[in-house]
């Protein structure tokens, strides 16, 4: 995984702060004792969609300032020629009206180019100016020493499998999705005990 998909799908944007100041990070690391290699997934997982809500919801708001969203939306956008607010919601998580706001943000910061597709005058497409696609290759050099040093510990082969068990679980949650039968608060929850 490279450093660009990373930080748009989760990346740290600052020092990571004591562990032992977050109460709900330390409910949620593994607790010594006979756990199954299922149960500890489970649990790393839940605390690293935790970490990734909680880099989210540390928004800026000041206009001088790009927020964890907003890079989102730009990380998406590169190497992509032009993209729709609908299609960003998706690759970013959000919903289309949050999207189109961060948009017009980003296109007033001169971030972000947006033109009326030729196809559907409906749509607006948008992609990175110049500047956009500076920021986003300077985010990108700020970011991959990071991510590179987070991993050092495990070689390719792990990487590989960790990846896998990723997709995996991606395709357990778009099956639940799928599922028509009602979740039972029980069964909501079948990767780790909350």
């Amino acid at each position: 995984m490279n450093a660009i998909s990373h930080d748009a799908a989760g990346g740290a944007t600052g020092p990571p702060g004591p562990a032992s100041s977050n109460a709900a990070a330390d409910r949620l690391r593994p607790s010594p004792g006979p756990e199954t290699p299922h149960l500890q997934l489970g649990t790393a997982f839940k605390r690293a969609m935790v970490a990734v809500r909680r880099l989210r919801g540390r928004e800026t708001h000041r206009p001088a300032q790009i927020s964890y969203a907003q890079y989102g939306l730009l990380f998406s956008l590169a190497g992509m020629y032009e993209l729709s607010a609908r299609d960003l919601a998706e690759h970013a998580d959000l919903m289309p009206a949050t999207v189109t706001q961060m948009l017009e943000s980003l296109e007033t910061q001169g971030l972000v180019t947006r033109i009326r597709s030729d196809q559907d005058r409906r749509v607006v497409l948008s992609s990175l100016t110049e500047r956009g696609e500076q920021l986003v290759a300077a985010r990108h050099a700020q970011m991959e020493p990071r991510w590179r040093a987070a991993l050092e510990e495990f070689d390719d082969a792990e990487l590989v499998v960790a990846a896998r068990v990723l997709d995996r679980l991606a395709d357990y949650f778009d099956a639940l999705l799928d599922d028509d039968a009602p979740l039972t608060e029980a069964a909501a929850q079948p990767i780790a005990p909350g």
